[in-house]
C-alpha cells in the first residue's frame, strides 16, 4: 500500500461518505504462516513460562487476562491502584456484576485453581520509586500495561476527566519505560493500545498493522508509523504513548509490543466463570459501557437500544476471551532487542453499529432508538483492517456470527444482576463539545424504564 503522505494526512480528517459496510470477511484472516512456524511461535509461540507483571490487572481487560496467563502457567503479579473502583464512586455507578475485593479475588483464584497470584497496590503514574523497586525485586520477563484510563467518554466528560486521562496515561507509560531502564532489566513491554489511534475517517484502503508504506516527495519510498488521528483525549493519549514507545525503543533499545485493540465485548471467560468471586466487571453506563455490551444489556432489560446518530460508525470488535489470548501470543513472540516496536491490530472483525443493533434487536425483540450523537465523529465511515499477524500466530478469533452462545451468556448475566442497574445511567452523560451537548439536551435520563422481556428464539 503506497500513498502520498500529504494526501493521506489531508484526506483523513475530512472524508465522510455513505457506504456499504464491509462484511466480516473483509478483515483479513489469512491462513498462511510466514516464518512463525519456523521460529516455533505458532499457536502462542515459546512454551517457556514467564514472570509477568500485569499493570492494571484489576480492570475489565486486565483481570481476565491475569487469570488466563496464570491458568496457562505463567507467574503473574497484578499491579493496580484500584482507580477504576474509585471512578465508580465518582460516577455513582457500579459494575452491573458485583466485583469482589482484589484480596478476595486472588484468594478465590488460588482456591479454585491451586495457582497463586500476587497483588501489589501501586500507582504507576505516581509511585515511581516503588515501581522501580518492584521491577528490580520481581525481575519480570514481560510487563503487560493496562494501567490507563480506558474510556473515551470519561476522557471528554469535563476538564477534570481530560486532565486526569492525560496525567495518568502518559505519565504512567513514561514512568514504565524509565523504570525498566533504571531497573537495568531487559523486560518486554506489552501495551494495550486502541484502533482509535488510526482514526475513523474514510482512508479508502486497508489499515495496516502500525506502519504504512508511503511515497515521500521526490519519489522516495519509506515505511513509517501510521499517521495519528485521535477522536478523543483518551485516543490522543494512546497516540502519545505510541510516540514514547518509538523514542524509547530507538534511544534505549527497549523491547516493546503495542496492541491496537478494537472494542471489547463479552463479560466472562473460562476462568472468571469458575467462581462468582472471580466474575469480571460489566459496565453498562454511557461512559464505560462498550457499545455491544450496552446493547445486550439494554435488550435484556427491555430498554430501547441507544444508537448514536445514524449508527453508521463502523468499528472493530474482539471478544474479551480473545483479548487474553492475544496478550499471551504477544508475550510469547517478543521483538528482539534493537528491533523496532512491534505493532499488532488486535481485532476479530469490523461491523457497522446499526447492523449490530439490528442483530441484538432481532435477538431480544427490543427496538433500536436512534438518539443524537454525543461524540464529534463521522456519521458514516468505512473500516477495513489487517490482522494478519495474530492470525498467523494461531489466533482463531470469535466472531459475532458464531457467538449466539456468548450473547446468551451476556444476557443471562444481565438478567441475574439487573437489580443492580441504575436506569438513569444508561443514556450518555459526556459530550465532546458544546455543539454535541446542545444536540443531546433533550435526552432525559429519567425516561429510561426497565421492563421484563423474553429472548426471541432464533
Amino acid at each position: 500500500m503506497r500513498v502520498v503522505v500529504n494526501f493521506l494526512v489531508a484526506f483523513l480528517p475530512t472524508a465522510v461518505v455513505a457506504f456499504t459496510a464491509p462484511n466480516p470477511q473483509q478483515v483479513r484472516f489469512d491462513s498462511f504462516v510466514l516464518n512463525a512456524e519456523a521460529n516455533g511461535s505458532i499457536n502462542g509461540g515459546s512454551n517457556d513460562k514467564k514472570k509477568v507483571l500485569v499493570l492494571g490487572g484489576d480492570g475489565f481487560c486486565g483481570w481476565p487476562t491475569s487469570l488466563y496467563l496464570s491458568d496457562q502457567g505463567h507467574d503473574v503479579v497484578i499491579v493496580d491502584n484500584l482507580s477504576r473502583r474509585k471512578i465508580d464512586l465518582d460516577l455513582g455507578c457500579d459494575s452491573l456484576t458485583p466485583i469482589s475485593s482484589m484480596e478476595t479475588r486472588v484468594d478465590a483464584w488460588k482456591e479454585v485453581s491451586g495457582k497463586e497470584m500476587k497483588f501489589v497496590n501501586l500507582d504507576v503514574a505516581k509511585d515511581y520509586d516503588l515501581l522501580v523497586q518492584l521491577i528490580k525485586e520481581e525481575q519480570p520477563d514481560s510487563i503487560v500495561h493496562f494501567a490507563e484510563q480506558r474510556a473515551a467518554p470519561y476522557s471528554m466528560k469535563d476538564s477534570k476527566g481530560k486532565r486526569y486521562t492525560v496525567d495518568n496515561n502518559v505519565s504512567g507509560s513514561n514512568n514504565l519505560c524509565c523504570a525498566v531502564i533504571d531497573a537495568d532489566l531487559d523486560a518486554h513491554i506489552v501495551h494495550l493500545g486502541t484502533m482509535g489511534v488510526y482514526g475513523y475517517g474514510t482512508s479508502g484502503g486497508e489499515i495496516p498493522e502500525g506502519y504504512i508504506d508511503v511515497t515521500l516527495p521526490g519519489g522516495r519510498n519509506s515505511n513509517i508509523l501510521h499517521p495519528a488521528y485521535p477522536g478523543s483525549v483518551y485516543h490522543a493519549t494512546k497516540c502519545l504513548d505510541a510516540i514514547l514507545w518509538q523514542f524509547y525503543q530507538k534511544n534505549d533499545q527497549l523491547r516493546i509490543t503495542d496492541l491496537h485493540q478494537g472494542i471489547v465485548w463479552g463479560t466472562n471467560t473460562p476462568q472468571t466463570i469458575l467462581d462468582e468471586r472471580l466474575i469480571n466487571r460489566f459496565d453498562y453506563d454511557g461512559d464505560y459501557g462498550t457499545v455491544l455490551n450496552r446493547f445486550l444489556m439494554q435488550g435484556a432489560m427491555g430498554v430501547p437500544l441507544t444508537v448514536y446518530g445514524t449508527g453508521g460508525q463502523t468499528r472493530a470488535f474482539i471478544h474479551i476471551t480473545d483479548t487474553a489470548r492475544c496478550i499471551e501470543i504477544a508475550i510469547n513472540n517478543p521483538p528482539e532487542k534493537g528491533e523496532r516496536v512491534e505493532i499488532f491490530n488486535q481485532v476479530a472483525e469490523t461491523r457497522r453499529v446499526r447492523d449490530i443493533a439490528e442483530m441484538v434487536a432481532d435477538l431480544t425483540g427490543v427496538e433500536a432508538n436512534f438518539i443524537p450523537n454525543p461524540r464529534q465523529e463521522a456519521a458514516e465511515n468505512e473500516l477495513d483492517v489487517a490482522n494478519n499477524k495474530f492470525c498467523n500466530l494461531g489466533l482463531d478469533p470469535i466472531t459475532l456470527d458464531s457467538a449466539d452462545g456468548l450473547f446468551a451468556e451476556v444476557t443471562e448475566v444481565v438478567k441475574k444482576y439487573k437489580s443492580r442497574c441504575d436506569p438513569k445511567k444508561i443514556l450518555p452523560s459526556s459530550f465532546w463539545n458544546k455543539k454535541t451537548a446542545e444536540a443531546c439536551a433533550s435526552l432525559d435520563p429519567e425516561s429510561i424504564k426497565i421492563e421484563e422481556v423474553e429472548t426471541v428464539e432464533p
